[in-house]
């Protein structure tokens, strides 16, 4: 069983930093990808940033400049370090693993983490 623990949202004011963690545990492939995708009320689901196992990284239009994600030496932990936010920014971030084997995708996902920027 895979577990994902996010942590670090809060509130912000415009202009402010953040930084999320989502530590990933139990079994989990070596060749995967981690990813923060943000869900804000009456919008869809959008990719924010994500990276593999190998330190390949993408991010969403919307933060690139801004946001950084990272992982720790052991591949579990992903880190979305925020700068510069802004209003637009508020919704749930959430935290996403995930890879593929010959038996098919597997898919995690975290419980979520709110983060609110006032402007």
């Amino acid at each position: 069983q895979v577990q994902l623990v996010e942590s670090g949202g809060g509130l912000v004011q415009a202009g402010g930093s953040l930084t999320l963690s989502c530590a990933a545990s139990g079994s989990i492939f070596a060749i995967n990808t981690m990813a923060w995708y943000r869900q804000a009320p009456g919008k869809q689901r959008e990719l924010v940033a994500r990276i593999t196992s190998g330190s390949m990284t993408k991010y969403g239009d919307s933060v690139k400049g801004r946001f950084t994600v990272s992982r720790d030496s052991a591949k579990t932990t992903v880190y979305l370090q925020m700068n510069s936010l802004r209003p637009e920014d508020t919704a749930v971030y959430l935290c996403n693993l995930n890879w593929r084997t010959a038996r098919g995708p597997y898919d995690y996902w975290g419980q979520g983490t709110q983060v609110t920027v006032s402007s």
